[in-house]
């Protein structure tokens, strides 16, 4: 008999590598662009307050956006809502204008944009005879 066929249909996941224990689902999940001279994140947070909960920060050529919720659960209840700490970073396209990020939170989404420089400025340089 063939080795796939030996194999059981189903496996149990141990705990520590199903939900909630997998580490990439304490991540935020993103979208990003750049569309002309505009780079733009888009993060899924719904059900956090943007003034306390949420966090944008930046260092050098890397965006960090973090988010904490707190448990609210009672001791005989059951929750499958996510609760702690979660953190996406993300390195920053070259020309990024960290001076000028503005961050948006609408309908459990947020929206980080800041322009970009062109790197590519292209230029002729004058030769001077001596």
């Amino acid at each position: 008999m063939a080795p796939m066929l030996r194999r059981p249909a189903f496996r149990f996941a141990r705990p520590e590598q199903s939900w909630p224990f997998r580490k990439k689902e304490r991540a935020i999940r993103i979208e990003e662009s750049i569309e002309d001279d505009m780079y733009r994140v888009r993060a899924e947070l719904p059900g956090f307050d943007p003034k306390k909960d949420i966090h944008v920060t930046t260092d050098r050529d890397t965006l960090t956006i973090s988010a904490t919720r707190e448990s609210h659960t009672k001791r005989n209840g059951r929750s499958e809502f996510r609760y702690g700490s979660f953190t996406r970073s993300r390195t920053l396209p070259a020309g990024a204008d960290t001076n000028n990020i503005n961050a948006q939170y609408t309908h459990g989404v947020l929206e980080v944009t800041m322009p970009r420089r062109s790197t590519h400025d292209s230029a002729e340089i004058p030769i001077t005879k001596h």
